[in-house]
C-alpha cells in the first residue's frame, strides 16, 4: 500500500457498515479519503476517531445525496478543487427495500436503481475523466458488490435487490474491457461478500425487528473490517495484476 500513501480516494456511502470501515482503513494506511453520505455528521465524528488515532492520512467527510446527480458533479468539483482530483474510487453505496417482484412499490424499486446502479456508474464515469485529465493512468475503480450477484436466493424481500447487484457484476467487467480498450492501465476490480453484520438488514426490514436480529442469529457473519481488508489486498496487488471479483462470505454461510 506504500505507493498510495498521500493519493486519493473516494468512498461512497462512507458513514456506517463497510464505507465506514474502508474509509477508516484506508486512512490508517496514510490516504486523503473523501468520504460521502447524505449523513456527512457521523463521517466527521469518524474523522476525528481517526485524527486522534493518529492515523497518518486524513478523512475528508462531504455531504453527498446519490440519488441527485447535481450533488455528485458537485462532490467532484469539490475534490478537484481542494485535492487536484480522484486516484481510488471505491463505489461502496447501496442499499435495499423488501419490495418483490409481484406487489413491489415503483418507488422502492427506482430508489435501489438510482443508489446501487446510477450513482456508481456516474462517480465510475466522473472518477475516470478525472484520472484522465491528471494523465494518471494507475488509478483503481472498485465496487463494492454482493454474492447477489452471482446468485439468486429464495427471497423474495431481496430478488429486487439481486437485479441490481448481477448489474453491477456486468458494469464491472464491461467497465474492465472499456479501459483496455482505450489503453487504460487504471484497473476495475468489484468485492462480492456474502452476509456482512451491519446496519443493512437493521434497514431492509426496519418494520420488523425481530426479523432483521434473526438475519445475523443464524451464524458468525462477516465483519466490516473484512470486507475493508479485501479492498486493500486488491489495491496492493502488482500494477500488472488486475483482480475481477473477491467474492468472500462466512465459514457458515452455506447459500
Amino acid at each position: 500500500m506504500d505507493r498510495w500513501k498521500g493519493r486519493v480516494a473516494l468512498v461512497t456511502g462512507a458513514s456506517v457498515g463497510i464505507g465506514a470501515a474502508v474509509a477508516r482503513e484506508l486512512v490508517r494506511l496514510g490516504m486523503k479519503v473523501v468520504g460521502c453520505a447524505r449523513d456527512v455528521g457521523k463521517i466527521q465524528k469518524l474523522a476525528a476517531e481517526c485524527q486522534s488515532a493518529g492515523y497518518s492520512g486524513l478523512l475528508v467527510p462531504i455531504k453527498c445525496d446519490l440519488t441527485n446527480e447535481e450533488e455528485i458533479h458537485a462532490m467532484f468539483s469539490v475534490i478537484k478543487a481542494q485535492h487536484s482530483g480522484v486516484d481510488v474510487c471505491i463505489n461502496n453505496a447501496g442499499l435495499a427495500h423488501p419490495e418483490t417482484l409481484l406487489s413491489g412499490k415503483t418507488s422502492g424499486w427506482k430508489n435501489m436503481l438510482d443508489v446501487n446502479v446510477l450513482a456508481l456508474s456516474i462517480c465510475t464515469r466522473e472518477a475516470y475523466q478525472s484520472m484522465k485529465e491528471r494523465n494518471v493512468d494507475d488509478g483503481h475503480i472498485i465496487n463494492i458488490n454482493s454474492m447477489c450477484g452471482h446468485r439468486v436466493l429464495p427471497n423474495p424481500a431481496i430478488h429486487f435487490y439481486t437485479a441490481t447487484k448481477y448489474a453491477v457484476t456486468a458494469l464491472t467487467e464491461a467497465l474492465r474491457q472499456e479501459l483496455q480498450d482505450a489503453n487504460s492501465h487504471i484497473r476495475a476490480s468489484c468485492i462480492s461478500p456474502g452476509l456482512v453484520e451491519t446496519e443493512f438488514a437493521l434497514r431492509l426490514f426496519s418494520e420488523d425487528a425481530q426479523k432483521a436480529a434473526g438475519v445475523y442469529s443464524q451464524y458468525k457473519a462477516l465483519e466490516a473490517i473484512d470486507v475493508a481488508n479485501a479492498v486493500t489486498y486488491v489495491l496492493s496487488a502488482p500494477p500488472h495484476v488486475q483482480i475481477g471479483d473477491v467474492q468472500m462470505r462466512s465459514v457458515q454461510q452455506t447459500s
